[in-house]
């Protein structure tokens, strides 16, 4: 039996679309990360780096838009109200220096236990999908603190950008 809890409060058509959508690419890498497994194909070796390098291309995307390295820009341009209803956020606190933000539903989570991901496999997800968050945090001069997460049983995620 998992260990983890992901239930949507918020539940209008709008967002259920949204998440939907977000679901289908979390399956999508699921299925490609597989895939690759079946093949004999060690995707630890390329799984990360290629997050990584998107998040690192979105991140400079939303420098360019923010037009500042602050986490204030992040936070305006990334954690807004459409994406804090998606994954149920509350912002504990932003300067220009440190963002924290708590997710209390995750539908990437939700799509990897809909394609009967056990607990491990799903834990396994989650670090490579946060690589992408990771790669956002260098494009704005700072370092990802991840606390509990849901992909790990926990009520929530602690996601924590700080300025290093």
């Amino acid at each position: 039996m998992s260990d983890i809890k992901n239930t949507p409060k918020y539940k209008n058509k709008l967002i259920k679309a949204v998440r939907a959508t977000l679901g289908h690419r979390a399956t999508w890498l699921y299925m490609l990360l597989d895939e690759a497994e079946k093949a004999g194909i060690n995707s630890d070796k390329f799984s990360k780096a290629a997050v990584m390098r998107c998040g690192c291309y979105q991140g400079n995307q939303l420098n360019a838009e923010a037009g500042t390295k602050s986490l204030k820009g992040l936070k305006k341009k990334l954690f807004n109200l459409p994406a804090r209803l998606v994954f149920e956020m509350k912002i504990l606190g932003c300067t220009d220096d440190r963002l924290d933000i708590d997710f209390y539903y995750c539908p990437l989570v939700a799509a990897w236990q809909e394609q009967g991901c056990t607990d491990e496999e799903i834990s396994k997800l989650c670090d490579i999908a946060m690589e992408g968050d990771r790669g956002i945090a260098i494009s704005f001069g700072c370092e990802l603190d991840l606390g509990e997460t849901i992909a790990n049983g926990g009520n929530c995620c602690q996601i924590r950008f700080k300025r290093v």
